[in-house]
């Protein structure tokens, strides 16, 4: 591995986590004086551990080390993320929810810190609001075709509202856009926030949910594809937990969506 990957992969990871979250870096351990542990300020719950392991205990073939990345994920998404290229099981973690990072270059930053980010937010305590907000953002959040069907749900609600998991602080007037994954891999539907902090409980080997929040159907994509390629254009690498929309996508879904109403 090139020094120089490893150096940019281990700063960024750090420095991103300290400008985002405020978190710095803690090394506990006089043995492996580089290991890194992030956690959280308030439950004091660890959320990602960068680390130099032999590529041979990762069960890669090859001698030397490798900087790797450690995080918390779920199930679902760990179950889908190890067939992706520099992903594998976690490393002296629980390999049911947590997967590992390699930072050899094989994976894309954008898709590093999106995992870092949804680390975060599976570790957060759910008692800890969120800053109040003063003006409305703009959301993407993932879908996963096998497990709900989108569709059906809008099509069957008289009002075009669904009720739906929320993770992230996202409050009412937001602007949700949903993006299908494979075999869709697309943005298809822009929604409005119109309740949030919904008490919610339901739990089966999919999902599990603590609060909802509904979504009001403002928009559909079906005939404009607003795919992977075109997410990837604007910096965003993957959708695996809620984050936000950048206003260049939007701006480019909105002038595509303009022109095929003209057309």
């Amino acid at each position: 591995m090139s020094d120089i990957i490893k150096i940019s992969c281990r700063a960024d990871i750090l420095r991103f986590a300290e400008e985002e979250y405020g978190t710095k870096p803690e090394y506990l351990w006089s043995k492996f004086p580089e290991y890194a542990v992030l956690r959280h300020d308030d439950n004091k719950k660890w959320y990602a551990v960068v680390m130099e392991v032999q590529r041979k205990k990762l069960g890669i073939p090859e001698d030397g080390y490798t900087d790797i990345m450690v995080v918390k994920c779920g199930p679902v998404v760990g179950g889908d993320m190890l067939s992706e290229r520099g992903i594998l099981p976690a490393y002296h973690m629980n390999k049911s929810n947590w997967i590992t990072v390699l930072l050899d270059g094989s994976v894309e930053t954008g898709l590093i810190l999106s995992l870092l980010k949804m680390s975060f937010e599976l570790t957060s305590s759910r008692k800890t609001p969120g800053k109040t907000r003063t003006e409305n953002r703009d959301w993407v959040i993932p879908a996963n075709p096998r497990y709900y069907d989108v569709e059906s749900g809008f099509s069957e609600s008289p009002d075009g509202i669904i009720i739906w998991k929320q993770t992230n602080n996202i409050v009412v007037g937001d602007t949700v856009y949903i993006y299908l994954g494979a075999p869709v891999s697309a943005i298809r539907y822009k929604c409005s926030v119109v309740e949030v902090n919904i008490p919610y409980r339901y739990k089966d080997e999919n999902i599990r949910i603590d609060r909802a929040m509904r979504l009001k159907l403002s928009k559909r994509y079906d005939r404009i594809n607003i795919g992977i390629d075109m997410l990837k254009a604007h910096g965003v690498y993957s959708v695996r937990s809620p984050r936000g929309m950048p206003k260049s996508l939007i701006h480019e879904i909105d002038a595509m969506y303009h022109s095929e109403i003209q057309g």
